[in-house]
Order: structure tokens, then C-alpha cells, then sequence
């Protein structure tokens, strides 16, 4: 093809050429006020003269067109693979290609996408807005997008030189059901209620039988017993929660998937809440003052979160100096409301060096054992009072300590040991990290040293730490729902001294009271996961030795068991890579846990009914349309740009006659010397018409 057309290379520049057509134009106004009859000859000189600066050219080209080109852009997100829309996806792709194929001069660009990475959705304007980077503009004759109409990047449409049509999946009758979280805390205070706002919500043409009812939700707490609550549909309800534990809760909300709903992966919303404890309720007694209790209440007092009652016996009955109890500036103690009224509203009582004086009835230590027995914690520290005829375990509370003393208090300088048991447990592990250096050619780390350990036998529980000869130093058990600890010594307040380089008393007891009051990171036998992306880290921890593996079930129900390695001791890892996001459950045989992998329900999943709400502010500026491939496959036509571009069963695209220039010829449309002879021609006639008259 070629094409012709007049271009101008001007001698001066453009706005010296106006000028001189303005000078020109009033010389000739001049000329015609005053009557001049050879006007119109000075106005034709003048044309000449201004159109000789101006050069006019002819420029004629030779020409090679272009194809057109259509963008398709095809949705094959998670919402795509909905019952029926794959089928329709796959027949709209063969139409639009051999539709495409048909036409003369026509390219088809075909562009598919998936789920955004990190759960971002369809990302189907980003997709078209790259493919439309990449294509000449000029060629663009029409974009084409297949997909539910779901795109969640909208803020990323590109504007467009042609047509956007869209043809939509899904069927008309189609509706959904789907827990919507609409607020939820991130934290909760244990024993206290927390409420989350939820909503079960229908979309679509919902079915007469299930429109405007009621639905059965449950909900499940760290994948154990769900409860069932009937809730109204479509409308916002408060669930009240009460946090049992500490640590993260994994809360569970489901609907049973109902007869013709689209789908159930949106059936299901997972809630995370850390609990946590609003204040940690400590009674610390000490027997008598010594050394040590103020390590114990310098622990205690560190911890802004801790409420300490502490109470010390200054002045035992056997003491009989002579002074009037009137006269005293002492505290009586409280034992009627700390041992019988509140009791169970700490969370753990201390007994350091405390021994049987007569200030607290036999009755009191029966209900200091049942309030063990019932989930509280008692930790005794135990000097030479424990060995003694008075030693608290002459009373109820023998019935719950992990082991009895023989009488024998052993005085001299040892370095305390972790046992085998005490490597793995939770509350002694690692500690050779915290020592002021390791002991070099031992296995002992570099502690200083205790100076005196109370003799016991029978130990019962879980002996962690050591003494000379191998005689249990720390002992750890469980009671009924409570948990016990007995320290065979007073003298863990020389590693805060320094005492031969000193040792890890602060992090020692800080663990063994966190432990004692069921903080989730100490427990013994724990199974753990932490997902980053799409990788699950899987940790077991236990006491016991062996191979572990762990059975994995996901969303979709698919099992998977994956092995565990012992990386540390009593500690079991394994790294999962998992096929996609949503709920997982985890089981050993032992302990079950749930974690969520994103969010349970994918964002792809959060709506699903097919709708042009979303792409109607990008189309509708490009006179093309929505089309829906239940009603039949479209034909494709040509229309004029401006023109719209659908109609009933078809969709258009404009061509846009796009070439590219082969060859360029310039010829001038008049030799110079023909244009001066021109003017000066026209001029001297002006002259000579003049003159005559």
C-alpha cells in the first residue's frame, strides 16, 4: 500500500514566515483601501513569495500493514476451577482462537494467570496490563478477559486503546454460603470472655428452602470438641469465647455445606488469639529470713505482670522474748483468707524454707493438696527445715511431693547437674548456654557451685537436675490437674552472687515458675508448627526417645505423613512444604493441633459467585461488554473505533490499520526558480495594471 501527502521544510522558522504573511496581508489591505486595481495580483506575489519559504513538498510512502492483535487473558485462579467453569473456559478459549483465526490479518495473544502470590486473588488487570506493555499500542485492536468476574486488582487496569470484553463463567441459579470474620481480637485474657463478630452470609440466587433462615454453626477451640450454636443467616452475631490456656488458640467457625451450594471451601473461617494472663497471682512464704528469699522476691517483683503477696515468719511461736504482741510492728499473718478463702485465685504458692510451726492448721495444707490437685501449682524450696521433724511433708501434702526426704541434710561444695531426663525437658534445656563458660574436658558446664542439698528418696516424677552421687536435685511432677516442683536446696541464690562464676539461677526459676504455671512454650510433650508461606516447621517436643512422624490432613482432606528428625534433644523438626493454604490438622497419635496456612479460607474463595460489578469501571469506558457463557459462545466482529463493541451473542474489536514505512520519495510540488519567477511575474503585472489606469 502507499500513501501520499504534503510536507513543508520553511527557509525561516515558522513564526518568521507569520510574520511575513502579516506584513503581506496588510500590504494588501492597504492596496485595496486605496483602490488600487492590481490588488489582487500584490496578494497572489505575496501567496507566492510566502509559499516559496515554506517549501511544500510531496511526500509519498511506501507502506506495509500491520496485523491487528487481541489480548486474551485467561482466569485459571482457584475460583475457576468451580464446578462447570473449567468446561466453560476451555470452549471459550477454542471459540475466541478460531474466531480470531478466521479474520484476516489478526493475531491472538493468549495470557493465563493463576492465584497472586500470597493470597492477593486474581490478579487479572496486572496480567493485562503486562501483556498490553508488551504489544505496540497502535496494533491493540481489543482486549478479551475470561473469568468469574472476581479480579481483586483493579487499582492496576491499564488504560486501554481498543474494546475490553468480558466473557463470564459461572451460572445464573448459582448461590454460596460463607463465614465472614468480621473482628476478632488478637489477644485474649485467660478465663475471660473475648467476643468475635462474625457473619453467615448467602450469596447468589439463593434456593426458597435456604433463603432468609437459620444455619447451625460450630465452633471448635485448638481442633478439640466443637460446639454447636444455631445463628440467624446474614446478619452480624457476637460469639463469646473463653481462652483456657495460654499461647495461641486456634479457633475454628464451620457451616455444614448445604444442598447446591457452590462450594464449601468458604464454609469454614479460622481465628488465632494468643491468650494471655492478666496478672500472675504469686504467694511466696517464707519460713525465716535467709539469703535466698530476697533472689526469690527479685524474681517474682522483675515481672510487671506478677502479683506477689509475700510473707515472711519474723517472729515463729517458740520465740519468747518477753515483747507484747500489742507492741509489734509486724503483720499478722492472713492464713484464714490466703489458705482457705482465696486460694484458688493464685496461680502458684511458694513455700521457701518454710516448715510446720503451728501457724497453719493441718487443714490448711488439705486444702492447699486439693487445690494442687485441682490445677494449682506449689513449688517447695527446701533448706534443712525439709529434712527436719517439722518438715512439711509430715502433712497433707505428702500425699502430692515428688519425693521424701531420708533426713539427711549434706553440707559441702558440689556443682549442680542436669540428668539425661534433664537435657531434653523443657525447664532445664539449654542451660549449659547460659553458664559463665563450659567446663573444658567434661560434661558439666562451668556453674559455680551449691554448698548444701537435702537427701531424698523415692523420688516420684521427673528428676532434671542433680546433686553429688547422682541424687535428684529438682524434682518435677504432675498431680491430678496441677503440677508440683521440690527444690532440694536453699542455696540457688549463690549463682546470682557470683559464687565461683555464678549460673543461670534468674533463667533456672523463671522457667520452673512458667512451667508450674502451664506457660505453653515449657510444656514437656507439645507438638508445634510455624508456617512461613507455604512452608510448615513442625517441631515435637517430648521426653521420649524414638522415631516420631507426624499425619498431616488438609483442606481438601488429602493425609500426609511426614517424618521428624531429632535435631536437639527432645526436640523432633521437619519442614513441609504444603501444597497449597488453608486448615491443617496434625496429629502423632498422642497430641493433635491445629494451624492455619494463610487464611482457611483463600481469598479467592472469600466470594465466588460470577459478577460484573467489579469489572464494569474498566470496560465500560471502552464501549465493550460482559457476556455470560452460559447463554451461548460468542462470535467475534469487527467495528469502527467509538462504535459499540457488543451486542446479543457477539463481542467486536476495532482495527486499527496499523503499517509499517518501507520506502519514503520527496518531490517538491513547484522548483524553486519557478515560484520567483512566479511572484515576480504576478508582480510586474500588478505594476503594470496600475500604471495603465
Amino acid at each position: 500500500m502507499t500513501g501520499a501527502s504534503v510536507i513543508f521544510s520553511p527557509l525561516l522558522p515558522w513564526p518568521a514566515i507569520w510574520v511575513a504573511a502579516a506584513l503581506a496581508l496588510a500590504f494588501v489591505a492597504l492596496a485595496l483601501w486605496r483602490g488600487l486595481s492590481g490588488w489582487w495580483l500584490r496578494a497572489l506575489a505575496a501567496a507566492a513569495l510566502i509559499g516559496a519559504l515554506t517549501q511544500p513538498a510531496l511526500q509519498r510512502e511506501d507502506r506495509r500493514p500491520l496485523s491487528d492483535i487481541v489480548i486474551l487473558v485467561v482466569d485459571r485462579s482457584a475460583s475457576q476451577s468451580l464446578p462447570g467453569r473449567p468446561e466453560q473456559t476451555a470452549a471459550a478459549v477454542a471459540r475466541v482462537s478460531a474466531e480470531v483465526a478466521a479474520l484476516p490479518e489478526t493475531e491472538l495473544r493468549v495470557v493465563e494467570l493463576g492465584d497472586g502470590p500470597d493470597d492477593t486473588g486474581t490478579r487479572a488487570m496486572t496480567a493485562l496490563a503486562q501483556a498490553l506493555a508488551e504489544e505496540p499500542r497502535a496494533r491493540v485492536a481489543g482486549a478479551i478477559l475470561i473469568t468469574d468476574g472476581q479480579v481483586h486488582d483493579m487499582e492496576a487496569a491499564p488504560a486501554l486503546p481498543a474494546p475490553l470484553n468480558v466473557l463470564m463463567t459461572g451460572r445464573d441459579r448459582d448461590w454460596d454460603r460463607r463465614v465472614a470474620i468480621l473482628s476478632a481480637p488478637a489477644f485474649g485474657i485467660i478465663g475471660e470472655e473475648a467476643a468475635i463478630r462474625l457473619r453467615v452470609e448467602d450469596q447468589g440466587q439463593v434456593p426458597p428452602a435456604e433463603a432468609g433462615g437459620f444455619a447451625q454453626l460450630s465452633v471448635t477451640v485448638d481442633g478439640g470438641e466443637s460446639q454447636a450454636v444455631v445463628v440467624p443467616v446474614n446478619t452480624d452475631i457476637e460469639v463469646p469465647l473463653r481462652l483456657d490456656h495460654g499461647g495461641t488458640n486456634v479457633v475454628q467457625f464451620a457451616v455444614a455445606t448445604a444442598e447446591g451450594e457452590l462450594t464449601d471451601r468458604n464454609n469454614m473461617a479460622v481465628v488465632e488469639i494468643n491468650g494471655v494472663r492478666d496478672r500472675l497471682r504469686v504467694l511466696l512464704v517464707s519460713g525465716e529470713p535467709h539469703a535466698g528469699e530476697r533472689t526469690w522476691r527479685n524474681l517474682l517483683k522483675s515481672d510487671s505482670a506478677v502479683d506477689l503477696v509475700h510473707f515472711t515468719i519474723l517472729r515463729p511461736p517458740e520465740k519468747q522474748d518477753g515483747v507484747p504482741v500489742s507492741e509489734l510492728s509486724l503483720i499478722a499473718f492472713p492464713t484464714r483468707e490466703l489458705f482457705v478463702e482465696k486460694i484458688n485465685e493464685f496461680d502458684l504458692i511458694i513455700f521457701d524454707r518454710y516448715k510446720l510451726r503451728g501457724i497453719l492448721p493441718a487443714s490448711y495444707f488439705s486444702n492447699i493438696r486439693d487445690y494442687v490437685l485441682q490445677g494449682g501449682a506449689v513449688l517447695v524450696s527446701a533448706g534443712p527445715d525439709f529434712a527436719s521433724a517439722e518438715s512439711i511433708f509430715y502433712s497433707s501434702l505428702a500425699e502430692i511431693l515428688p519425693a521424701a526426704p531420708t533426713g539427711r541434710v549434706i553440707d559441702g561444695g558440689f556443682k549442680p547437674a542436669l540428668t539425661a531426663l534433664g537435657h531434653r525437658h523443657p525447664v532445664t534445656e539449654g542451660l549449659e548456654a547460659f553458664a559463665p563458660g563450659a567446663a573444658e574436658g567434661g560434661e558439666s558446664p562451668g556453674w559455680g557451685s551449691w554448698l548444701r542439698i537435702v537427701d531424698l528418696e523415692k523420688p516420684d516424677g521427673q528428676v532434671v537436675m542433680q546433686g553429688p552421687d547422682a541424687r535428684p536435685l529438682l524434682v518435677l511432677n504432675r498431680v491430678g490437674e496441677g503440677r508440683i516442683a521440690l527444690l532440694a536446696s536453699d542455696q540457688a541464690w549463690l549463682w546470682s552472687r557470683g559464687y565461683e562464676g555464678g549460673g543461670p539461677q534468674l533463667e533456672l526459676l523463671r522457667r520452673l515458675a512458667h512451667w508450674m504455671m502451664k506457660e505453653p512454650e515449657l510444656e514437656e510433650e507439645a507438638l508445634l508448627a510455624e508456617a512461613k508461606g507455604t512452608d510448615l516447621t513442625i517441631t515435637r517436643r517430648s521426653l521420649a526417645e524414638g522415631p516420631r512422624d507426624v499425619t498431616l490432613t488438609g483442606p481438601d482432606g488429602a493425609v500426609s505423613v511426614v517424618p521428624l528428625a531429632e535435631t536437639e534433644p527432645g526436640r523432633f523438626t521437619a519442614t513441609w512444604a504444603a501444597p497449597g493454604m488453608g486448615l491443617y490438622r496434625l496429629s502423632d497419635g498422642d497430641l493433635t493441633r491445629v494451624v492455619a496456612l494463610g487464611p482457611a479460607t483463600p481469598k479467592e474463595f472469600e466470594e465466588t459467585i460470577a459478577t460484573d460489578e467489579r469489572l464494569a469501571p474498566a470496560v465500560e469506558p471502552t464501549n465493550g461488554g460482559f457476556l455470560r457463557l452460559e447463554d451461548g459462545l460468542p462470535d467475534l466482529r469487527q467495528v469502527r473505533a467509538g462504535r459499540p463493541a457488543v451486542g446479543r451473542g457477539w463481542i467486536g474489536i476495532t482495527p486499527r490499520d496499523a503499517y509499517v514505512t518501507q520506502d519514503i520519495r520527496i518531490l517538491p510540488l513547484l522548483p524553486a526558480w519557478l515560484l520567483l519567477l512566479l511572484t515576480a511575474g504576478l508582480a510586474v503585472a500588478a505594476w503594470l495594471r496600475e500604471g495603465r489606469r
